[in-house]
């Protein structure tokens, strides 16, 4: 067996025992029959505003790709890189192996321009650094709104600012076109993240709370940052570990904090689900049928 077949078995192993651990380790602090009874009696109209708020933030993260994308030339309508983008969700929830929704949109724009693959990855690099940027901004701004973390404003204030220059400095010295592009992509940023944010307290509406938001939806928009962890399934598992982690620190509900998750799981794949229809009609992809992720692999593997 060689490394090439190997390392991609341990690396689903790893992602698999990693999620069955965080989840196992949840459901052990969770009583899911308090879980089950918050959802029966939670109001179905903050549900589906909180649907709406995620689909109205996917719109958004479909058009802030392709805001990247034509800075490096590549001009495809909304439309289509929609279609892109749902099959993207789609996969980055199913597809167990290391390349997720990301590999087949960068499949998909390589094979029908001609750019380099290096070119298009940093766009998608950039895409998601830009909602890493936005998700810090705003957790900033809900640190700041709460004084039991005994953080004084200035630090965060100041954390945030060096973070952005730093960040402004290293485009403009290494990626000047996405520099130049700054405003209009990482406001779409800061808009996904806010509807995402706006999500999550319809969720907590829905539950009939009415404490304060601003700790359940810290440990919320830090339990994001799951996604860069290997893992299956979008995360779950790992997500509400880190939620129930942080609702013992901050002593909260850990009941609730477990239960906002679950459910902007679900909502998410509902959303996600839509790029099923591209995976039986990969026509109006304009292709014949999907490569397989060996395929993919391949195709990246000799386009770096």
């Amino acid at each position: 067996m060689t490394k090439k077949t190997y390392w991609p078995l341990l690396k689903n192993i790893l992602k698999i025992s990693i999620t069955l651990g965080a989840l196992a380790w949840v459901f052990s602090k969770v009583n899911i029959h308090d879980l089950q009874e918050a959802f029966t009696k939670c109001n179905p109209w903050y549900l589906v505003l909180a649907l709406l708020c995620y689909v109205i933030s996917q719109l958004i993260a479909s058009s802030r790709l392709n805001s990247f994308l034509k800075v490096i030339g590549i001009k495809v309508s909304e439309r289509h890189n929609l279609r892109l983008y749902q099959l993207g969700l789609l996969y980055n929830f199913f597809l167990p192996g290391g390349i997720g929704g990301d590999g087949y949109k960068i499949y998909f724009l390589r094979k029908n321009h001609e750019i380099k693959g290096r070119k298009i990855l940093s766009a998608v690099f950039f895409d998601r650094l830009s909602g890493v940027w936005a998700l810090t901004i705003i957790t900033g701004l809900l640190i700041i709104f709460m004084p039991r973390l005994s953080i004084p404003n200035e630090v965060t204030i100041g954390a945030l600012v060096i973070g952005t220059i730093t960040y402004l400095y290293f485009l403009y010295v290494f990626f000047k076109e996405f520099f130049l592009h700054f405003i209009v992509t990482h406001l779409k940023a800061l808009a996904v993240q806010g509807f995402q944010t706006l999500s999550a307290i319809s969720i907590l509406q829905a539950m009939h709370f009415d404490g304060k938001f601003a700790p359940y939806l810290l440990i919320f928009l830090l339990s994001s940052l799951v996604a860069i962890i290997p893992s299956i399934l979008g995360g779950l598992g790992l997500r509400e570990y880190l939620i129930s982690f942080g609702a013992v620190y901050f002593k909260l509900d850990p009941h609730l904090a477990v239960l906002v998750s679950l459910v902007f799981y679900v909502i998410s794949l509902i959303v996600a689900s839509s790029g099923i229809y591209y995976v039986l009609r990969p026509q109006r992809l304009g292709a014949e049928k999907l490569p397989s992720p060996a395929e993919i692999e391949h195709e990246l593997e000799k386009n770096k």
